[in-house]
């Protein structure tokens, strides 16, 4: 068995925190025979600590054989240290009435401290994973700040709109989940997200051609898979978190499976049309961790119809308008 791998998780006694955690301890997250030291950040306050001390005692309790150890700190250069992956998944949520460029300014600031910290103290083949909202721009914001890591190491989740996009296709063609394939979410993790249903199977046909019926895909499921995150909170009062931690398992798995085809938000390079200074959904191919910075390739092939193209325009514009928000802050 390997030596213990070192993950760090921001938000660690929130809610996504608390159903991702005893997943990363099971090995859900990097496989069965991967030991992992857990390094657990929290903000700094008195409450929110004792809470994660709480969360630690529970894991103790569940007697996990892969779990060598645990960290428990309010200091970003004690929580990332010699970390491999570094789950950002702690952020500021989005209070009544506040403006998303607020949310973005104040969400930038906990972005440009922990990408500095990650930088300096975390492992040499660190991994950076951004989930706290807006989670694109964030992610883009704490790239900027580092010097030594480059720039392919960070990437922010689309993972939970792929499996959303997933899930709906099989639940209107009444297939099961597995059946569907190849479904990649393109732009930004918000509302004007693009899942690019044209070029997604169900049982190795394509998608327009088993449903049938392109008012639905180009409306109400596009819609649907967009919004899904606001409907969660108007059923149960609260945001997604269950899903949103089963989705950060899948995003690191899929990127330590070489092979796997997935979606997560990278720096563009203008693929697509984006703005090469964004991070945007787009398909990927995982390789060998050996082989790239990133351990993934971008997949640029695919070609997009008018309405895709459409749409790839209207995420794009909203990175953009996002970029701008925070040039400020960006290193």
């Amino acid at each position: 068995m390997q030596a213990p791998v070192r993950i760090a998780v921001t938000g660690a006694a929130g809610q996504i925190g608390y159903a991702l955690l005893f997943r990363i301890a099971s090995g859900q997250m990097l496989g069965p025979d991967t030991p992992v030291i857990l390094q657990m950040i929290e903000i700094p306050n008195e409450k929110a600590m004792k809470a994660l001390e709480g969360v630690a005692m529970e894991l103790e309790d569940c007697a996990f054989p892969l779990l060598r150890g645990m960290v428990l700190t309010d200091d970003p250069n004690k929580g990332f240290k010699d970390a491999s992956w570094c789950c950002l998944v702690g952020a500021k949520p989005r209070g009544p009435g506040m403006e998303r460029a607020d949310l973005l300014k104040d969400n930038g600031k906990i972005f440009v401290g922990q990408g500095k910290a990650i930088d300096t103290v975390a492992a040499q083949d660190a991994r950076v994973v951004v989930v706290g909202n807006p989670a694109n721009t964030n992610c883009m914001i704490a790239a900027s700040q580092a010097k030594r890591l480059p720039k392919e190491r960070f990437t922010a989740m689309v993972r939970l709109d792929q499996n959303r996009a997933a899930a709906q296709l099989a639940k209107k063609a009444a297939v099961d989940v597995k059946d569907v394939k190849d479904i990649f979410i393109y732009g930004n993790h918000s509302p004007t997200m693009f899942p690019a249903f044209a070029h997604a199977k169900i049982n190795g046909k394509p998608v327009p051609e088993v449903i049938g019926h392109h008012a639905w895909l180009q409306g109400e499921f596009c819609e649907t898979v967009g919004k899904r995150g606001a409907a969660i909170i108007a059923a149960r009062g609260l945001s997604s978190a269950a899903s949103a931690a089963n989705a950060l398992v899948d995003h690191v798995h899929s990127l330590v499976t070489p092979g796997s085809v997935h979606s997560i938000a990278v720096k563009s390079n203008g693929a697509y049309g984006f703005d090469p200074n964004v991070w945007a959904g787009m398909p990927v191919k995982t390789t060998s961790l050996k082989d790239t910075p990133g351990g993934y390739e971008p997949i640029t092939s695919y070609t997009m119809d008018d309405f895709a193209k459409g749409k790839l325009a209207a995420t794009n514009k909203e990175l953009v308008e996002e970029r701008a928000t925070v040039k400020d802050m960006l290193g």
